[in-house]
């Protein structure tokens, strides 16, 4: 049974998005959200690994109130789209392609990438700047001191590794199911993830982000997904598309370090903040800045981005 509207809890500045449908991306099923005008300017979203486009709720509808239709997808395995036999980093950046093209073609859009999500868009615009207009990333610029220069067949190696390890653990987890619990149970894991949250707020992301069923709320996150379970990929390759992107580029890094983080500094990115780039800190918040300051970070993005054409 899916949670009805009565089970959301109310939460100041929470806006559930004005329409909700889904988009075929090579058979895997996307469910896209949008806030604001139908027919505005439009803006996509990319969100972290272990989130969901809902995790917006608070931040998108400032964006879309500045004039913008804001378009946020669940990433494969994630939210309301389907899981799927296997997951790749490759496989996000094809469906992120779908979505770029579902909502404006081949025309330039802005966007604006959180974690996992931030370094999605830095490698698709790195290999399609013809989509972007802009890319805003909060806290998505991994990094790993020192970026190692591999050789091949150490690389051949390692990736060998990891592939092998990926498939041994989808093996495992095939039949798997997500604990049951209340939805204050499930709030306090999630809180475990996202300690520097409000447990007002963690409660709303369960009526949000799970399923009501006769035994309790499961998250609908597929329990095959892993911490680092992003594919044959290294964080720190990212730095090295970060430098040469041709697009306006504008990164956040925040203040306080979290779990879910990256652990990036300043001194990591600024030789690779692109020609014209902008880097900011934010001050006083964690990884999950634009939930802690939804309107803060907003305001400057909207600042960066100016009014929609």
């Amino acid at each position: 049974m899916q949670s009805s509207p009565a089970t959301i809890i109310d939460i100041p500045g929470a806006r559930a998005p004005d329409r909700e449908y889904r988009i075929d991306a090579g058979g895997v099923g996307l469910a896209l959200h949008e806030w604001g005008v139908a027919d505005a300017p439009p803006l996509i979203l990319a969100h972290g690994g272990f989130d969901f486009a809902r995790t917006f709720d608070t931040f998108a509808p400032l964006l879309a109130d500045a004039g913008w239709r804001v378009v946020s997808w669940d990433h494969r395995g994630h939210g309301d789209s389907d899981h799927a036999h296997l997951y790749s980093w490759d496989a996000d950046l094809r469906d992120a392609a779908e979505v770029f093209d579902h909502v404006a073609g081949r025309d330039p859009v802005p966007t604006i990438g959180h974690s996992k999500g931030g370094a999605i868009l830095v490698q698709l615009a790195d290999a399609q700047p013809f989509r972007f207009a802009s890319l805003v990333n909060i806290d998505g610029i991994p990094s790993k001191r020192p970026i190692p220069d591999v050789a091949e067949h150490e690389r051949t190696k390692m990736l060998t590794g990891e592939v092998t390890g990926w498939l041994d653990h989808r093996s495992r987890t095939a039949g798997a199911r997500r604990k049951p619990g209340t939805i204050d149970e499930l709030a306090a894991r999630r809180g475990r993830m996202n300690p520097r949250h409000r447990d007002e707020w963690l409660r709303y992301l369960v009526t949000v982000g799970a399923t009501e069923t006769d035994e309790g709320w499961r998250w609908k996150l597929d329990p095959s997904m892993r911490f680092g379970g992003f594919g044959p990929w290294r964080p720190e390759w990212a730095l090295m598309r970060l430098a040469g992107l041709g697009v306006p580029f504008y990164g956040m890094l925040v203040e306080i370090e979290e779990e879910m983080g990256w652990g990036t500094t300043p001194d990591d990115v600024r030789p690779f903040i692109p020609e014209g780039g902008r880097l900011d800190i934010l001050p006083g918040v964690g990884h999950f800045a634009h939930i802690e300051d939804p309107r803060g970070v907003a305001d400057r993005i909207i600042g960066f981005l100016g009014a929609p054409a």
